[in-house]
C-alpha cells in the first residue's frame, strides 16, 4: 500500500512538558515509523476500524494538551486573563483559514456537533415561538440524520410548532442524482399546503449509513426554493473531505475536530454566517452574553479548555507529511475503498455506495448468512466482534430489503459494516475483520444464535456512531 513520507517526527514524551513540545528533526521517516511513535497509546490487540466515532490523537498533540492543562492549573487567573483567550483566538483563526470562512468571528468553538446543533435549532425555534415563523411552516432534514440531531430537531423546532419533514433516501446509493431527486421530492412535501420551509438540516457525511452528500448542490436548491436557513451537519467532515464554506453557501456549518482532525475530545467548530446569526446565542449564558456567538462560546464557565487550544499544534503536526492534510485525506479515501472492495470480494457482497459517495469511511455488505434482521442484531454482532475477535467496527441494519418491487430477494444483504481508514490502520486490521466474519459464517453463527448466548452482554449504543 502507498505510504506518506514525513520529514519531522513528533515527540513521544508522555510527561507534562514545561515548554511547548517541538517536532524532532528525523528526516525521511515512513508513515509506519511515525505512526508507531505517535499512536503507541492505542491498544495493539484491537483492530480499530471505527475512527469515525471517536477519532484519534497523536502523542505530540496529547503532550501539548497536558501543557495547556498544566498552565491553567498552575495559575488560573493569569491563564484566564491572557493565554486562554489568545489561544482560542488563534485556534479560531486557524479553523477559519482551513474552511474558508469570510472572517474568524464567524467561527465559534464548542464541545461537539450535538452542542452546535442545539445552538442552531434553539435559534430557529425562537423564531417559531415568537411568531417570526408561523407555526406549521416546515423544517426539513435527512432521514439518515444523526439520531441526536433528529431528536433535537423535534425537541426544539417540533415543540415550537414546526412541521418536520424527512428526506427519505434509498440505500445502497450509487449517484448524487438519487440524493438530489429525493431531496426535491421532500421539499415539495414540505411546501405543500402553502407552507414555507424555514430550515433545511443537511448532513455533509451521514453517519449510518455513511454517504457523502452533495451539500453545495442541495444548498443551491434550497436558495432556489426559498428556504430561509440552511444548516450543514458536517460532524465527520473536517480532516476527512474538503470544506469550502463560501462555496457551499450555507448559513450554519459544524464539524467535530476530534474525529478526523486529530484533536483530543472534545471540540467542534460552529460556523455562523454573520447575516443569518445576529440573534444566535450559546445555550450557556454567561457575562459574555450579547458579544457574539464566538465570544460567548469562548467562556461557558470554569472548565478545561485545553482541547480547544491545541489546534495550531495539530497544524504543525500535519506539516510533517508530504502533501499535509490533503494527502492524508486522499490516501485515507483511496485505502478505505481498496479495503472495502477486498472485504466485499471475500464475503461475496458489495459496497453500499460508489467510491465517489464515500469519504474515509465506506459501507461494506455483510454475508446474508449472518441473518441481521434488526438494529439489535447489528449491535449484538458488533459487540460479539469486539469481545470475541477484538475488532471494533459499527454494523448497520438495512430495513425493508426483504421485498423489492413486490418480489422476495434471494439472500439479501441486510447488514453493512462501516469501515474507516486513518493513518494508523494497517492491512492486518481489515484482514482480522475479514477472517472474523468468515469464521462466523463457516461456523453457521447467526444473530439469532448470538441472541441466545447469555454470556454476551451488549456493550454498544447507537449514540457512539
Amino acid at each position: 500500500m502507498e505510504e506518506l513520507v514525513v520529514h519531522e517526527n513528533g515527540s513521544g514524551n508522555h510527561g507534562v512538558p514545561r515548554k511547548k513540545p517541538k517536532l524532532s528533526k528525523k528526516k525521511n521517516q515512513s508513515l509506519s515509523e511515525i505512526v508507531r511513535q505517535e499512536f503507541a497509546h492505542h491498544d495493539p490487540n484491537f483492530a480499530r476500524l471505527n475512527n469515525g466515532s471517536f477519532g484519534c490523537c497523536p502523542a505530540t498533540v496529547l503532550a501539548d494538551l497536558r501543557r495547556w492543562h498544566y498552565q491553567f492549573l498552575s495559575q488560573p487567573d493569569r491563564f484566564y486573563h491572557g493565554p486562554l483567550q489568545d489561544g482560542i483566538r488563534r485556534s479560531r483563526e486557524a479553523i477559519a483559514s482551513l474552511v474558508n470562512a469570510s472572517h474568524p468571528d464567524e467561527i465559534a468553538l464548542v464541545d461537539n456537533v450535538t452542542t452546535a446543533a442545539a445552538i442552531v435549532l434553539h435559534h430557529i425555534a425562537r423564531s417559531f415561538s415568537d411568531g417570526t415563523f408561523p407555526k406549521g411552516d416546515s423544517v426539513i432534514m435527512l432521514h439518515y440524520a444523526y439520531g441526536a440531531v433528529k431528536q433535537s430537531v423535534h425537541a426544539y423546532c417540533g415543540q415550537a410548532g414546526a412541521n418536520i419533514v424527512e428526506v427519505e433516501m434509498p440505500f445502497p446509493l450509487t449517484s448524487n442524482e438519487e440524493i438530489i431527486s429525493s431531496f426535491r421530492k421532500a421539499l415539495e412535501e414540505a411546501k405543500s399546503g402553502g407552507r414555507k420551509v424555514r430550515l433545511a438540516v443537511i448532513d455533509h457525511i451521514t453517519s449510518m449509513p455513511s454517504v457523502v452528500i452533495p451539500v453545495k448542490q442541495l444548498t443551491e436548491i434550497c436558495r432556489e426554493e426559498g428556504v430561509d436557513r440552511v444548516f450543514i451537519d458536517g460532524a465527520h467532515s473536517i480532516g476527512n473531505i474538503d470544506i469550502d464554506l463560501q462555496a457551499i453557501g450555507a448559513d450554519f456549518y459544524t464539524s467535530n475536530l476530534h474525529k478526523w482532525f486529530f484533536c483530543p475530545p472534545s471540540v467542534a467548530f460552529l460556523y455562523a454566517k454573520k447575516s443569518a446569526s445576529a440573534d444566535a446565542h450559546h445555550l450557556v449564558v454567561t457575562h459574555e452574553y450579547g458579544k457574539g456567538l464566538a465570544v460567548e462560546s469562548s467562556w461557558v464557565g470554569n472548565r478545561d479548555y485545553s482541547a480547544q487550544l491545541v489546534i495550531p499544534t495539530i497544524i504543525e503536526f500535519l506539516k510533517q507529511f508530504d502533501g499535509g492534510l490533503e494527502e492524508i485525506k486522499r490516501l485515507n479515501h483511496e485505502k478505505v475503498v481498496a479495503m472495502g472492495k477486498m472485504l466485499a470480494e471475500a464475503w461475496g457482497t458489495g459496497l453500499g455506495t460508489s467510491p465517489e459517495l464515500s469519504s474515509s469511511m465506506i459501507m461494506v455488505g455483510l454475508p446474508a448468512g449472518l441473518k441481521i434482521r434488526s438494529d439489535k442484531d447489528a449491535m449484538r454482532l458488533r459487540a460479539h466482534l469486539r469481545v470475541n475477535f477484538e475488532v471494533e467496527v459499527p454494523i448497520y441494519h438495512v430495513k425493508d430489503l426483504i421485498n423489492v418491487d413486490g418480489k422476495d430477494c434471494e439472500n439479501p444483504v441486510t447488514g453493512y459494516a462501516r469501515i474507516s481508514h486513518q493513518i494508523y490502520n494497517t492491512l492486518s486490521d481489515y484482514q482480522k475483520l475479514r477472517d472474523a466474519i468468515n469464521k462466523l459464517v463457516e461456523d453457521s453463527i447467526t444473530c439469532e444464535k448470538l441472541e441466545k448466548n447469555s454470556d454476551l452482554v451488549l456493550q454498544v449504543s447507537p449514540t457512539t456512531l
